[in-house]
Formats: C-alpha cells, sequence, structure tokens
C-alpha cells in the first residue's frame, strides 16, 4: 500500500506519492546519452510548459503537450513509468558593477567549454509515474536522487553531438610526418614581418621546408592575401606551410599542406619552427584560424534586412513561416529544409502522419528518419515555435522569433558521413542530393509514399560519332540539372574589386545545358580514338525540377565563385524545345560495347591455387586487391575466409538482373552495379543510389518503373519559379545561404531564424532555382 503526504508550499500544496514502481522499474544512473533539452518527437523544450519529461529507464524526452502527449505515447510502448519533469527558467542577468568594467569574452563555438546552465538558469524538477496515472512521487525515494542528479549534470545528447561534430578530424599525412627540411637558419623578426613578395603583414604562412614567408590567398571575412604563399609553392613544391600568428604554446598552429590540397596536423611543429629560432614555447596565438574565420563569417553575414527606403522588412509569423536557428555554419541545411517543407509531397508525407507514425514506430526517435522528418514538418508547419519574442536587449527593433533547432536531425542525417556529420559549412546542393537520396532509400518499400519521386525525371543522352556519324541513345533517370553558366567579364572592373561578370538569362544557360559539346571517344565502328558530340534532352518532365547553376570553378588549388548575374525574367517558362525525339529512321546505331572480361595475374592466380584456395576464391581476392600479386591477394583471403564459396565469375544471373530494371534502373545499369558488388543485390541497390551521376554504359530504357513512371512527357512544360537557394560569399563551403520562397501571393525570406517578406527577392544570385510545374 502506498503512502502519501502534503509538502508545503508558500501558496499551494502539492500531492506527492510514494510509488511502488520506483523498486520494479530499473534505475541506474545514465551512462549513455541524455535526451533532456526537448522532445524527440516535436520541439517542444525546457522551456516551455510544463516542461519536458525525460524518461528514467531510457532517457528519451518526451512532451506533455495536451494535445501531443509524446511522453505518453513512449510510456505505452515502451512500459517505462517514471519521468523526471524538467522545467526551466531563465535568471535575470547580473549587471556589471561598474560601467567601464569589460563584458565577459564572449564564448566560441570552437573551444567547446561546456557552458554551467545554473548560472543562467532556474530549474524546476519533479518526478512522475505514468503507471500512475501521471502522478508526482517523492524525489528522495530508492535510488531515484542519484539518477536525477546523473540526468542534470549530463551534457544533453544534442550537446555531445556537438562537441563531437565541432572536433575536426584534421590529421598529419605522410608529407608532414617525413618533412625534410633546409639546413637550419635563423629568421630574424625583420624577415617575420611581412610577405617576402608584396607589404601584407597578416595572412602570412611560413614555408616549413625553406622559410619563405608568403601571403595567403583570400580568406573568408575580407582577410586580405595575394597568394603568394601558393606561388612558392608553385615553383619550389615545398608542400607544408604554417600560418603565423595561430601558433599557441602547445604547439598547435593551422598548418596546409599543398599537396594534399587541406588542413593538416603536424605532430613535429615544434622541432619544425626551431630549425627557424622559433621557440614555439614562447610563441602567442594573435590571429584567427581558418575554422575561426570560417564560423565568424557564417554567423555575422546577414543578408540585406531593409528596403531600398531603409525600412525594416516585415517579420512573419505563423504556420509556414517559422525559422531554424543556426547551429553554427548550418545555413546549407536551413535553406533545403524551408524550400522542402514549402513542397505539398513533402508537407503531405510527413505532417499528417506524423502521430500514426509515432505512436507505432519501435525504434528510437531520434534514430528514426521519418520521426525526425515528421518532427520538422511539424515544427515548420503548425505555427506553435513561430512566435514573436524580443531577441535583442534593446526594444529599438520590432520583436522576432527564436525559431526552431534542429540539431537533432542534423544530428541523423549527417551519421556517418564524411563532411555532414561535422559543423564545417557545406554546399547546399551536395545536401540536397544526400539528403533525397536518404529519404529515398528509406521508402523503397514504400515508393507510393516517397516524396522524392516530385523531382524525378528522365535525361537522353544523344551521342554520335563525328567520324562514322553513328549513333548511340541512352537515358537515364535523374533528380536535378546542372547547368553552365557563361561568364563573361566587363573589362572595366578597377583593379582591387570584386570582377564583374555581364548579365546572362536563364534560359540562355538552359540552352548551354542542352547544346551540343564534343568529346574524346573510342568509337566502337571506327575502333579508334575520335571525337563525338554528345547532348541532352527530357524524355520527361518532373512536377519539380531543381535546377543547379554551375557557379563555381576550381582556379589554384581553391574553389572560387562566379558571381554571373543571372536574370529570370519570364513568369511562366516554357521546355517543350528540350523535350528528346529518340532514333531517328535515318541513323545508324553505334554497337553495343560489350563489358571486358575480368583479368588476372596468372602467375599469382596459380600461387594462390596451390596453397590449396579454390580458383574462384582466388580470382575474387585478385580483383578485390587489384591484381598486386599473390602475398597480399592471400591476406585478403584470410580475413575473409566466411564469405560464400558459390562466387560466379561469369556474371549476374537474368533474375537479379531483373530486381534491378524492376526498380527503374537501366539494364546495363544493373548489370554494371552487380558487377561492382560481387552480384549482392542488396549491396547495388546502394551502389545505384551512390552512383545516380554515372551516364556510362546507359541503354535506351523506358522512364516508367515497376510502379509508374518518373515525370510525363505531356506537352506543353510550363514552369514556374516557385523558390531558390542564395549564397554570399566566395566558395560554397564558406560563406552564407538563405532561402526565397513564392507563396501566398509574395516572396518570403528565409535567413535562418528570421522570417520576414522580400520585397525584391535577389534572383540573380541564386546558386539553387525549384521550378514547379504548372
Amino acid at each position: 500500500m502506498s503512502t502519501s503526504y502534503l509538502l508545503s508550499f508558500p501558496t499551494i500544496e502539492v500531492l506527492i506519492m510514494a510509488c511502488p514502481h520506483i523498486s520494479s522499474a530499473s534505475l541506474v544512473a545514465n551512462s549513455t546519452q541524455v535526451h533532456k533539452e526537448e522532445c524527440t518527437l516535436c520541439f517542444d523544450s525546457q522551456d516551455l510548459a510544463p516542461g519536458i519529461d525525460v524518461c528514467l529507464t531510457c532517457f528519451n524526452a518526451g512532451c506533455d503537450s495536451p494535445d501531443r502527449k509524446h511522453a505518453q505515447v513512449h510510456y505505452q510502448k515502451t512500459n517505462h513509468p517514471l519521468v523526471l519533469n524538467i522545467y526551466r527558467l531563465l535568471k535575470d542577468k547580473p549587471k556589471r558593477a561598474d560601467a567601464t568594467e569589460e563584458p565577459p569574452q564572449k564564448i566560441s563555438k570552437l573551444a567547446i567549454v561546456p557552458e554551467s546552465d545554473k548560472d543562467k538558469y532556474e530549474f524546476v524538477t519533479k518526478v512522475k509515474c505514468y503507471a500512475c496515472g501521471g502522478a508526482e512521487i517523492d524525489k528522495s525515494l530508492g535510488n531515484l536522487p542519484i539518477v536525477i542528479d546523473s540526468v542534470m549534470t549530463s551534457l544533453s545528447a544534442s550537446r555531445q553531438s556537438e562537441i563531437k561534430a565541432w572536433e575536426e578530424e584534421i590529421t598529419a599525412c605522410e608529407h608532414t610526418q617525413n618533412l625534410v627540411q633546409n639546413p637550419p637558419k635563423k629568421l630574424e623578426s625583420q624577415a617575420l614581418a611581412h610577405c617576402n613578395d608584396c607589404d601584407l603583414k597578416e595572412n602570412l604562412w611560413l614555408c616549413l621546408v625553406c622559410g619563405n614567408l608568403g601571403c595567403g590567398r583570400q580568406q573568408y571575412g575580407g582577410v586580405g592575401g595575394n597568394g603568394h604563399g601558393l606561388a612558392h609553392f608553385d615553383q619550389t613544391k615545398h608542400p607544408i606551410s604554417c600560418k603565423l600568428g595561430t601558433i599557441t604554446p602547445e604547439g598547435t598552429a593551422d598548418i596546409y599542406c599543398y599537396l594534399c590540397n587541406d588542413s593538416k596536423l603536424d605532430p613535429l611543429l615544434g622541432k619544425h619552427l626551431a630549425n627557424f629560432g622559433i621557440n614555439v614555447e614562447s610563441q602567442q596565438k594573435t590571429e584567427k584560424n581558418l575554422t575561426e574565420l570560417q564560423l565568424e563569417q557564417n554567423l555575422q553575414f546577414d543578408f540585406s534586412m531593409v528596403t531600398e527606403d531603409g525600412k525594416e522588412l516585415e517579420k512573419l509569423f505563423g504556420p509556414g513561416y517559422t525559422g531554424l536557428k543556426n547551429l553554427g555554419n548550418s545555413c546549407y541545411m536551413a535553406s533545403v529544409l524551408q524550400v522542402i517543407f514549402s513542397l505539398d509531397a513533402f508537407q503531405q508525407r510527413y505532417y499528417p502522419t506524423a502521430m500514426e507514425h509515432q505512436s507505432q514506430c519501435l525504434l528510437e526517435p531520434a534514430n528514426c528518419l521519418q520521426c525526425q522528418l515528421s518532427k520538422l514538418a511539424d515544427g515548420l508547419l503548425s505555427g506553435r515555435y513561430s512566435q514573436a519574442v524580443q531577441t535583442n536587449e534593446t526594444e529599438s527593433e520590432a520583436p522576432g522569433q527564436d525559431g526552431i533547432t534542429p540539431a537533432m536531425f542534423k544530428t541523423l542525417i549527417g551519421k556517418g558521413h564524411e563532411e555532414f556529420a561535422t559543423m564545417r559549412q557545406q554546399d547546399a546542393f551536395e545536401f540536397f542530393q544526400h539528403l533525397m537520396t536518404t529519404i529515398e532509400r528509406k521508402e523503397l518499400n514504400n515508393s507510393e509514399s516517397d516524396p522524392t519521386k516530385i523531382f524525378k525525371f528522365t535525361i537522353q543522352q544523344r551521342l554520335q560519332c563525328l567520324d562514322c556519324k553513328r549513333v548511340r541513345y541512352s537515358n537515364n533517370n535523374e533528380s536535378n540539372i546542372s547547368i553552365p553558366v557563361p561568364a563573361r567579364k566587363i573589362k572595366s572592373a578597377e583593379e582591387g574589386s570584386e570582377e564583374s561578370y555581364e548579365p546572362v538569362t536563364f534560359e540562355t544557360c538552359l540552352e548551354s545545358f542542352t547544346a551540343d559539346s564534343m568529346v574524346e571517344y573510342l568509337c566502337p565502328f571506327c575502333n579508334k580514338k575520335t571525337h563525338a558530340a554528345k547532348n541532352m534532352r527530357f524524355v520527361t518532365f518532373p512536377e519539380i525540377l531543381m535546377v543547379q547553376a554551375l557557379r563555381f570553378e576550381s582556379e589554384n588549388y581553391v574553389t572560387c565563385k562566379i558571381s554571373v548575374p543571372i536574370l529570370f525574367d519570364k513568369e511562366i517558362l516554357n521546355l517543350d524545345k528540350y523535350i528528346a525525339h529518340g532514333k531517328q529512321e535515318n541513323e545508324e546505331s553505334l554497337p553495343e560495347e560489350t563489358p571486358a572480361e575480368p583479368t588476372f595475374d596468372k602467375v599469382a592466380l596459380d600461387q594462390l591455387i596451390m596453397m590449396g584456395f579454390p580458383e574462384t576464391r582466388c580470382k575474387k581476392a585478385l580483383i578485390a586487391t587489384g591484381n598486386n600479386g599473390a602475398e597480399i591477394a592471400m591476406n585478403w583471403l584470410f580475413e575473409h575466409m566466411d564469405d560464400p564459396d558459390n562466387i560466379d565469375m561469369s556474371g549476374p544471373s537474368e533474375a537479379d538482373i531483373a530486381k534491378l530494371t524492376d526498380m527503374g534502373f537501366s539494364q546495363s545499369r544493373a548489370k554494371k552495379a552487380l558487377g561492382e558488388t560481387n552480384n549482392d543485390v542488396q549491396r547495388a541497390i546502394e551502389w545505384l543510389f551512390s552512383h545516380e551521376d554515372s551516364n556510362e554504359g546507359l541503354s535506351l530504357q523506358s522512364s516508367h518503373n515497376g510502379n509508374g513512371a518518373f515525370g510525363d512527357s505531356k506537352l506543353p512544360a510550363n514552369y514556374q519559379l516557385h523558390s531558390v537557394i542564395s549564397h554570399k560569399g566566395t566558395s560554397p563551403h564558406c560563406g552564407h545561404y538563405v532561402a526565397h520562397v513564392y507563396k501566398d501571393q509574395q516572396w518570403v525570406l528565409y535567413n535562418d531564424n528570421k522570417v520576414v517578406k522580400a520585397t525584391r527577392p535577389p534572383l540573380e544570385e541564386a546558386y539553387i532555382y525549384i521550378l514547379r510545374r504548372i
């Protein structure tokens, strides 16, 4: 029989129970991630009444809102009865005693010193038991105090993920580890004062081979540079340089390897600097490193938030007008998410169905893609989190909104990805492709509900040998196109200013995409190397056409942006003239190119067979190790002793090929994928999705799959501009991204957590165009 007693507060009385489920529940101090900042299924947080319920068994976080009750949903699925309810209140900021006193140093995310919440917030906690109808119970019973303390003092799951992502994995390379320096020489202070080839006194890079001091390339935030350090490498091939001003007494600094074309770690930096008379222990960091510069630029970049006459742009609130907080270099993700959740297919897939899926899902919510996409849809479309709040200390500006924090989604979608798992800035178009591929895989067995199919269409490539005039047509399913941007510099651009270019129209870029291009070609009919003309046309048109403008090019090892204004001056864009017509009666086809049979090192093969290995496995080992000899192949065989023996070296079966062609892949692509994956169908599917841009060996294939067509070929193919993603900065991996979406008869700017009415969207600066078929 449970006992109860009254705990008195100044104005209220709360019934506290001694719950029998304390002894039966598995309550242990957490040793894994704790979700405690916000609900794993919606964006209700500790800061919103009545707070968040943290499961004391598995440390999932659920809300107790009247219309969603995600904590109750969690209990119904797991039978975990006890939760810790956490509600926090922001403390008043203490005023400085002296007006001349320096403000506290702004915390840098790069330092990642876990900030104490106790100084910022007041926490109100209580323990509830859902098995007892949600009754509050005594926090002092059993080992509840130990478990509660472990929850309150632990880093939250989102904070742990953030710290891990910020810890960039910069490693040493063979060039830093095996660096050969010139004979020692002491560099006097005047020799380290400015670039050897110009007068720049910052952004200076010391060659660790010979001691040359050269200025770097122009960097984030307007840091100057004339590239003399790079020019030194081009002349001497000395690979390793160290950025002066970033050296710390602990022996860290910005190290760049020109041969690897990347930042690297120099484990012997102290020794290498001592070669030039520089004592690392006496150095002090005086300049921001590359990562700090990138983060600072991203957070400070701000698209114009005022009109031409100086008036502040009108802030928007409500359903569909919710911003996304910048996590530090996450604007590329925010801009893509705002665009896709403005599309009907994604809204219908993830918003109305959220509660049904969440109540049935057996995965941990934080690790379920559909749960997290539904959470985003609810956060962006419900309007609950798009409320006016005073976000600045003064009241000179109209109230804005906090927006929602997509940290849990970012952790999930970036898991295991070399780039998207980090906190570095990324290319928004590459993230769009990664997101669509991930969703498509998730929906593989539920293709009717797959929202990514609105982007799908079929492209036809026509290739004609310029000698024999024979042709080959090949079809491929795509989800986007990338259009060239013709760049014609304006000669009157002043020296020292940004290069300017003549404007081009969007249609001109489309013409460049569909125009003939000349390529080197090994003609199977002429049986010689020659040239061929190839072009691209649409077999079918998608519901939504995603277009990347190729604004970036590589120059001197650096990806640079070409700021060509692209004029989108037509309200309706007709694409009828870009439709494919297929092979004509008067055209002769090029012969099919049969894939070459695998070749084997006969000496190595004989040696492996003599060791007692089956011939089939020996051949597989030689292929897997690139025919690099019997010893390497033998090691591979020992590492793969458990692999099955029945490997068909003759090629994939017709049944396996049919499984892939039924999914819409061409027969030649199916064969290639199976060949690349040792005839494993599941791995072949993964290969196909990760090699969507491969047109090699394609044959004429219907645009239909087993579940219907990708797009359609009906005319007219008329499109309207639905949204654009724009980029400010010099490279896709730095700067800042925003989205403009046309909705409710107006253009809306989504700039992280700022959502405003855009009077004149910069369509000419767009990097990604999203067109809706009408």
